[in-house]
């Protein structure tokens, strides 16, 4: 990176591809879900921002939370959100206390490297189902087992989870004096617990007995526009939109620090960009800076967002799965689009809400 006084982002993104087949397996028990394998394609985006608030925690509305304390199916887990804007949740890997980064953008679970040894996951054995290896942008990286993962009352059990280097974010958090990161809560847990995720008031709901598909008791939608989600074989989750009347599909990313464009389709668009003093890195991918461009108009569903800036960076490593899709995915729709406009995700009917500011 250049030196001087200036402010940097890192864009960490891996792309894990599992050989055996997979996907999440059942409710053994009330409160305990059992893992199967999975085919994982998973991403974390972290980003440095003044801007955004420090570590700070929220809870549903006065009317949801009587409703939910009503109703033991469901458990409402506070969420913090970081200066990276990330939002953290605590958890409990093998028993140990862990600070997790709710990433809608990563199908699967993942444990910082540096911090296998404390939590006491090891690498999955020789006549494992599971590969002992996975591919992450064009290198390896070793597939580990956890025990157990807690969440509020839900246990997870024999968690299959990717061994990745993390420092970037947790370096980020060292220098602004937060608490680091241990890991990812991906869309592997999201999905079998028919999770909804309250982006702005910084909730996470867990079905209980998600083998009972009920609505979430409390949750009021009067003013959200619907939006459905799409959701690929590896997990990922993408929704229709329009840049400048283009068609484009979006992965939902709350992982992501802000919403970024793949700048080959920006350039195609002929869409004026402007150089930052920012600059990116990926896990295993070449550095490169941050531009921003202005859309005229962004459309999500039938939110219509004008006057948009958002950031521009190559993103061909990011969303290969996603280039492949018609229309093609061209960006990320990140967490400050997902925290002003109030976004809910809802993992059990796959469906994105937004609010119209």
């Amino acid at each position: 990176m250049p030196g001087g006084h200036l402010f940097y982002v890192w864009l960490q993104k891996t792309f894990p591809h599992l050989s055996k087949d997979a996907i999440l397996g059942r409710v053994t028990s009330r409160a305990r879900l059992l893992l199967g394998s999975t085919r994982i394609t998973f991403s974390i985006l972290c980003g440095i921002s003044a801007l955004v608030p420090l570590l700070t925690s929220a809870a549903p509305s006065r009317s949801a939370q009587a409703a939910l304390r009503q109703d033991t199916q469901f458990e409402a887990l506070p969420l913090l959100r970081s200066q990276q804007n990330h939002l953290l949740v605590h958890a409990f890997i093998n028993d140990k206390p862990a600070l997790l980064i709710v990433d809608s953008g990563s199908p699967g679970t993942v444990i910082a490297s540096k911090r296998r040894a404390h939590f006491g996951v090891s690498p999955v054995s020789s006549d494992s189902k599971y590969p002992a290896r996975v591919r992450v942008n064009g290198s390896y990286s070793t597939l580990v087992m956890a025990r157990t993962l807690r969440l509020g009352g839900l246990t997870v059990g024999e968690v299959p989870a990717i061994s990745v280097d993390l420092s970037g974010p947790r370096r980020a958090a060292r220098s602004l004096h937060e608490q680091e990161a241990d890991g990812i809560l991906g869309t592997d847990v999201l999905f079998a617990s028919r999770a909804v995720l309250d982006c702005q008031r910084q909730v996470l709901i867990l079905n209980m007995q998600p083998d009972l598909p009920t609505a979430v008791p409390g949750l009021d939608f009067r003013g959200f526009q619907k939006v459905p989600m799409f959701v690929t074989e590896g997990f990922n989750l993408y929704v229709d939109g329009l840049v400048n009347g283009s068609q484009a599909r979006l992965l939902v990313d709350t992982g992501a620090f802000t919403t970024l464009l793949h700048r080959p389709f920006v350039r195609r668009l002929h869409i004026p960009t402007a150089q930052t003093r920012l600059a990116s890195a990926a896990i295993n991918l070449k550095e490169e800076g941050l531009d921003i461009a202005r859309i005229r108009k962004l459309s999500v569903g039938t939110v219509d967002l004008l006057g948009k800036e958002v950031g521009v960076v190559d993103l061909g490593g990011i969303l290969h799965e996603g280039s492949q899709l018609s229309p093609p995915a061209v960006g990320l729709l990140g967490a400050e689009l997902l925290n002003s406009h109030h976004g809910i995700i809802d993992f059990g009917t796959r469906t994105l809400y937004l609010k119209k500011t």
